[in-house]
């Protein structure tokens, strides 16, 4: 490998090495839906990806900032991910993946009816 390949790589392929995605296919899915941006704008994942760079990421309801380290050349294990990126998540971020597992079970679809008797249950368990 050459020196320029070590220096850069695409995006959807840094993604999945640093494990912010399961699979390669689910980091180029992100890229192409415009859940990843890098310095604030929409990034495609052929996007070159260098070393000082800043990476947004929304899964889910949290968003994840990310600052590129290095480009590893191949997936690495979990210890290894500091060494390649520095996860800077807002501190609101937390209060919102607090909130949101309470307030997705407590949302019913519309026309699902009245809860069971079960789900009932559960509701109550949470706010004991």
């Amino acid at each position: 490998m050459s020196a320029d390949e070590l220096l850069s790589g695409r995006l959807d392929k840094w993604l999945w090495t640093v494990r912010i995605f399961k699979t390669r296919g689910l980091a180029t899915e992100a890229c192409r839906a415009g859940s990843v941006q890098v310095g604030a704008q929409p990034a495609k994942p052929s996007r070159d990806v260098r070393a000082g760079e800043t990476i947004s990421v929304q899964q889910d309801l949290v968003t994840r900032t990310l600052v590129v380290r290095a480009i590893p050349l191949r997936r690495i294990g979990p210890k290894l991910v500091a060494d390649f990126c520095d996860d800077q998540p807002p501190p609101e971020e937390f209060a919102k993946a607090r909130v949101q597992p309470v307030q997705q079970f407590l949302t019913r679809p519309k026309g699902a009816g009245r809860p069971t008797k079960r789900e009932r249950r559960e509701i109550d368990r949470l706010f004991e």
